[in-house]
């Protein structure tokens, strides 16, 4: 699980790269030869939105079936 978590992780991030390299390149709506342009940032912000979403609900079903556990730091009493 941990594994899946990092490699989770990790994807976000790259599509959050990947969405800010397209936001740089910037420039108009159309291409050089009068093509519209495909709204690749958009999509990235999109992929990441709903991996992210993906990765809560697997986290949430895994500690709901009893596949991970909480260990959070011990409370001082």
């Amino acid at each position: 699980m941990k594994y899946l978590v990092i490699a989770a992780f990790v994807a976000i991030i790259g599509s959050l790269a990947t969405a800010l390299v397209y936001m740089m390149r910037g420039g108009s709506s159309t291409e050089e030869d009068g093509t519209p342009r495909k709204n690749h940032m958009a999509r990235a912000l999109a992929f990441r939105v709903g991996f992210s979403i993906l990765l809560f609900l697997v986290v949430l079903i895994s500690y709901l079936m009893g596949w991970i556990q909480p260990t959070g730091l011990p409370l001082r009493g």
